[in-house]
């Protein structure tokens, strides 16, 4: 069964699968530590949890084989990190939530239902507030034309539609392949022609590194490349607490 409201359980789960990173957190932040008894192997947060939870597999490669010796009460995914085909087998047997996050709204919406389905709601809304609180104190830059790279050869930059867009535009910086949908393949020379002047190398899901920024530079040289930690730009969940202070330092390192 695939959940279309939170109200739809009917009841507290008692088993939990995450198959997301960032919600894996969230679970933990909102104290499910007992229940939730199954995660991927990309939840590396927290590492108390990446340590001593079941693993089942990756965000694509869920091994179904171990979800079911789990017996699961609910099972978290996500419409964009995992794979349509296996939340749908899953769905045949567990109940499956499928959440749908695309900005910063949707995710505190997503937190609500989250506190909802598992009994969390004070804990949630208080998480909320503070996200909100900490978004409202950052020091946005002045629309500086900017590209955000998550993937080399290709080359793919996020577009307009995504998560990693709606926290680029409150950090104030202006996404060049904003009028784009989902991870455009781009050219590095475009990006010149194109007026950018921040390039930001994503630490995740391809690891960009200092040798990378070296080798784009040379092509680049009147374009401002600097590494961007990855979670804080794509982890929706309560890593959100923390990201308007990485966004504040990170505007600061621009020098716009």
């Amino acid at each position: 069964m695939i959940l279309q409201h939170p109200a739809g359980l009917g009841y507290i789960p008692k088993r939990i699968i995450s198959l997301v990173p960032s919600q894996t957190e969230l679970l933990y932040d909102l104290g499910l530590n007992t229940e939730t008894v199954g995660i991927t192997k990309f939840c590396v947060h927290p590492p108390a949890w990446f340590n001593t939870k079941h693993r089942i597999g990756g965000t694509k490669n869920t091994d179904l084989k171990k979800v079911r010796q789990l017996q699961p009460d609910l099972i978290i995914a996500n419409k964009e990190e995992n794979v349509q085909e296996q939340v749908e087998m899953l769905a045949l047997d567990f109940p499956v939530w499928v959440t749908d996050v695309y900005d910063l709204d949707s995710a505190l919406g997503m937190m609500a239902d989250l506190g909802r389905l598992t009994g969390k709601i004070m804990e949630a809304t208080e998480m909320i507030k503070q996200v909100n609180l900490r978004f409202n104190e950052i020091r946005p830059a002045s629309g500086l034309n900017t590209a955000y790279l998550i993937w080399r050869e290709p080359y793919m930059a996020a577009g307009g539609d995504t998560f990693i867009h709606d926290m680029l535009d409150r950090c104030g910086l202006k996404n060049i392949y904003g009028n784009q949908k989902r991870y455009p393949q781009i050219q590095l020379k475009d990006l010149a022609k194109a007026g950018c002047r921040l390039l930001l190398l994503s630490s995740e899901p391809y690891p960009f590194k200092q040798k990378h920024i070296d080798e784009i530079q040379t092509l680049l040289p009147n374009t401002r490349i600097i590494p961007a930690d990855g979670e804080f730009f794509s982890w929706y969940g309560s890593r959100l607490l923390q990201a308007p202070a990485y966004f504040n330092k990170l505007i600061t390192d621009t020098g716009v």
